[in-house]
C-alpha cells in the first residue's frame, strides 16, 4: 500500500511539473514581453497573461472580395477609393482584413460574362446589374439574395425602393437613379433663344433654327450599339404611356408587333438626318468630349454621362429634357429608372462581408461623397447633397406628371435593337427589316423565358 501511494504521489508531481513546463512554452510563443508582464503583475509563473490571450485573438480574419462592376470602368477611381474606406471600417468594426479583386468589363459584354459566371458557379461576391433589364431574370434564376432585412433597405427613397424590389423583396442597392431624355447645350439654346421642344413639330423648328445658325443639331455616336439602343426605351416608354398602353402586354403574349409603333422612326430619322459626321467612329467617351465642347447642340444620351462631360469640359452647361416622339406633348416624357444596382448572390463565399459592403454603399455619411463624386442622384433618405442642375431640369417634368418608369423590355430585344439601328443608320436595314427583327427577337425571348 505504501509503495502504491508513493508511486501515485510521484506521478502527480510529474504531471504538475509537465503542466507548468507546457504553460511556459506557450507563453514563449507570445513573446518575451508577455513573460515580463506576467511577472510584474503577479500572475502565476507559466500561466498566459490577459494581454497575451488578447494578442492571440486579435489576429485579423482575411477575406478577398470578388467584385464585378460591368460598364463602370469610368468610375474605377471612385469605387476603388470607396472600397478602401470600407476595408478600414470592416477592420475597425470586425477585425476583418478585406482585399478586393475588382473587374470592370465593358458594358457591351459584361451581362453575358456575368450570366456565364453565375451559371457555372464562378460567382463574384458583389456584382452590378441593370435593375430594370436584368433583375427579373436574375431573380427567377435564384441569383439574388433577399436584402429586405438589411439596414440599407429602410433608407431607400420611396420612389426608388420599388425599382430594386420584386415580390416585395429588396434585392439590390441602387446606384444610378436616372431621370433622363436627351441632353442639350444650354448655352447654345440660350444664345439662339431656344427652349426644349415638347412636340416633334417643335423639334423640327429647333433643328432648322440651329442649322440656320451653322450649329449641328445632334451628336451621333454609334460606335457602341448600346447608344442607338437608347431610342427604344424613350420611344416605347412615351407611346406605351399614352396611345399604346397594351403594347408590352401584347408583345409578351406573342400577339403584338413593332409595326404598331412605326411612328417611333420619325424622331430617329430626324436625328439621323441632322447629326454629326463619322457616327461609327465615335463612341461614348469621344461623344461626351464632343458634346462637352459644343460640337452639337443635342445628344440622345442619359445623364449618367454627366461625369464624363464635365471631365472633358468643367464649364459645360447642359440640361436634360424629354425626347419628343410625335405631336402629342403628353408623350414627351422623362424616363425614370434605376440602371446600375449592386447585388450579392446567395452562394457567395464571403456573403457576410459582401453584405456589409452593400450596407456601407449607403453609409449615412460616406455615401454622400460617393454619390456626389459619381454625379448620381440621391437614392437614400439620408442623402443630403443638393441635386445637380440636370436632375432639377428633369424634376420639372416629373412634377407635371410627364414621366414613366423605364419600360420592362426583354434584354435580348434591347441588345438587338442597338445593332439593328446601327444597320438602319447605315442603310443596310429598312424599317420593315428592323420591325421583323425586333418582333422575332421578342418572340424568341418569350420562348426562352417560359
Amino acid at each position: 500500500m505504501k509503495k502504491t501511494l508513493s508511486v501515485l504521489a510521484a506521478i502527480t508531481a510529474l504531471g504538475l511539473t509537465a503542466a507548468c513546463g507546457s504553460g511556459n512554452n506557450g507563453n514563449q510563443a507570445s513573446g518575451s514581453a508577455d513573460s515580463a508582464g506576467s511577472g510584474a503583475s503577479g500572475s502565476p509563473s507559466g500561466s498566459p497573461s490577459g494581454a497575451a490571450q488578447e494578442s492571440v485573438s486579435a489576429a485579423p480574419k482575411k477575406v478577398e472580395l470578388k467584385i464585378f462592376l460591368g460598364g463602370l470602368d469610368r468610375f474605377r477611381e471612385q469605387f476603388d477609393g470607396y472600397f478602401e474606406k470600407f476595408a478600414e471600417k470592416e477592420k475597425a468594426d470586425k477585425n476583418i482584413e478585406v482585399t478586393f479583386n475588382s473587374e470592370y468589363p465593358g458594358a457591351d459584354n459584361a451581362p453575358q460574362i456575368l450570366k456565364t459566371r453565375l451559371a457555372t458557379g464562378d460567382v463574384p461576391d458583389v456584382f452590378s446589374l441593370h435593375a430594370v433589364n436584368d433583375m427579373p431574370s436574375f431573380y427567377k434564376a435564384g441569383y439574388l439574395t433577399d436584402m429586405t432585412d438589411q439596414p440599407f433597405a429602410d433608407k431607400l427613397l420611396d420612389g426608388i425602393k420599388p425599382l430594386v424590389s420584386i415580390d416585395g423583396k429588396v434585392l439590390a442597392v441602387p446606384m444610378e437613379s436616372l431621370s433622363w431624355g436627351f441632353l442639350y447645350n444650354k448655352k447654345i439654346f440660350s444664345d439662339l433663344g431656344l427652349t426644349p421642344p415638347s412636340t416633334l413639330s417643335e423639334m423640327k423648328d429647333v433643328v432648322q433654327k440651329l442649322k440656320d445658325n451653322k450649329v449641328t443639331p445632334f451628336l451621333l455616336s454609334y460606335k457602341e450599339d448600346w447608344i442607338p439602343q437608347l431610342f427604344l426605351p424613350l420611344t416605347v416608354g412615351g407611346l406605351v404611356n399614352t396611345s399604346h398602353p397594351d403594347f408590352i402586354d401584347k408583345m409578351n403574349s406573342g400577339q403584338g408587333s413593332f409595326s404598331e409603333l412605326q411612328e417611333m422612326f420619325d424622331i430617329i430619322d430626324l436625328v439621323n438626318a441632322n447629326g454629326t459626321d463619322r457616327a461609327f467612329e465615335v463612341g461614348n467617351d469621344d461623344g461626351a468630349a464632343d458634346f462637352a465642347n459644343g460640337k452639337a447642340a443635342m445628344w440622345v444620351m442619359g445623364t449618367w454621362d454627366a461625369d464624363a462631360i464635365l471631365k472633358a469640359n468643367p464649364d459645360a452647361d447642359f440640361g436634360t429634357a424629354p425626347l419628343p416622339i410625335n405631336d402629342d406633348p403628353k408623350a414627351s416624357m422623362i424616363d425614370v429608372s434605376v440602371s446600375t444596382a449592386l447585388a450579392v448572390p446567395p452562394n457567395s463565399k464571403n456573403k457576410e462581408v459582401a453584405t456589409d459592403l452593400l450596407n456601407f454603399i449607403l453609409d449615412d455619411q460616406a455615401s454622400n461623397d460617393l454619390y456626389q463624386s459619381l454625379k448620381f442622384n440621391p437614392v437614400s433618405k439620408n442623402h443630403t447633397f443638393k441635386p445637380y442642375p440636370w436632375v432639377e431640369d428633369a424634376n420639372v417634368y416629373i412634377n407635371q406628371g410627364l414621366s414613366y418608369q423605364d419600360p420592362v423590355i426583354p434584354p435580348a430585344v434591347k441588345d438587338e435593337v442597338g445593332k439593328a439601328l446601327q444597320s438602319y443608320y447605315d442603310k443596310k436595314m429598312s424599317k420593315e427589316d428592323v420591325i421583323k427583327d425586333l418582333d422575332k427577337t421578342w418572340k424568341d425571348a418569350n420562348a426562352a423565358n417560359k
